[in-house]
């Protein structure tokens, strides 16, 4: 399973990035304004920037909801930058644009996915990453561990080569379990993903460890 970290954060991506596990970056204009990151040219120069601490695939969502649109801002956000994945919203002109990209050899990530008829429609048109949102599902009273399991089953069947980024990932129970039923790809929030870190008998045989060496010396 490859880590990506769901943030704007540049402190929070270098920490990631640090730590030796991190294998991308997504992210939208949510996260962007949470940063403090607004206007179009402050907001391209920060994906560049995004693109120079992390080496793999840095998601740049497009804002347009029509076809026309999403391709013009999807080809200026490629132009950025190698490691630029196009985000597409799942809708109509979302898919239409993840088949045009992909024709290109343009890689895409289709988010917002919250079924596996989405999820088929996304690999049908060629999306590189399909973005199901588990921790949103999970907040109105739906698993979205199983929409998880239902995709790689679809996928599995056909061969697709689109892959499972499990987004909107919580807590790292999210992250564990995704792991389990063979999501491709987790993004979360750095303390998710330091969370794996944690067990109380790790911190409490360590400060045993340290203890009886202090005897000895």
């Amino acid at each position: 399973m490859r880590f990506f970290i769901d943030t704007a954060n540049l402190d929070q991506i270098k920490e990631a990035q640090e730590l030796g596990v991190l294998d991308g970056v997504t992210t939208n204009p949510s996260l962007m304004a949470k940063e403090g990151i607004t206007g179009r040219e402050n907001i391209l120069k920060h994906y560049v920037d995004i693109c120079t601490i992390v080496d793999g695939d840095v998601s740049a969502e497009v804002i347009a909801t029509d076809f026309e649109g999403m391709v013009k801002e999807g080809e200026e956000l490629a132009a950025l930058h190698e490691q630029i994945v196009v985000k597409l919203p799942m809708i109509k002109d979302g898919i239409k644009a993840a088949k045009y990209f992909s024709d290109k050899g343009i890689k895409t990530n289709v988010t917002l996915v919250f079924s596996a008829g989405q999820a088929l429609l996304a690999a049908k048109a060629g999306a590189t990453y399909v973005s199901p949102f588990i921790g949103r599902l999970d907040d109105i009273s739906t698993d979205g561990l199983s929409l998880i399991e239902e995709i790689r089953m679809i996928y599995d069947n056909y061969g697709y080569e689109t892959e499972i980024l499990a987004a909107s990932v919580r807590h790292t129970m999210h992250i564990v379990n995704c792991a389990k039923i063979g999501a491709d790809v987790m993004t979360g929030p750095l303390s998710a993903i330091t969370g794996l870190l944690k067990h109380p008998l790790t911190d409490s045989g360590l400060a045993q460890f340290i203890a009886d060496y202090q005897k000895g010396n």
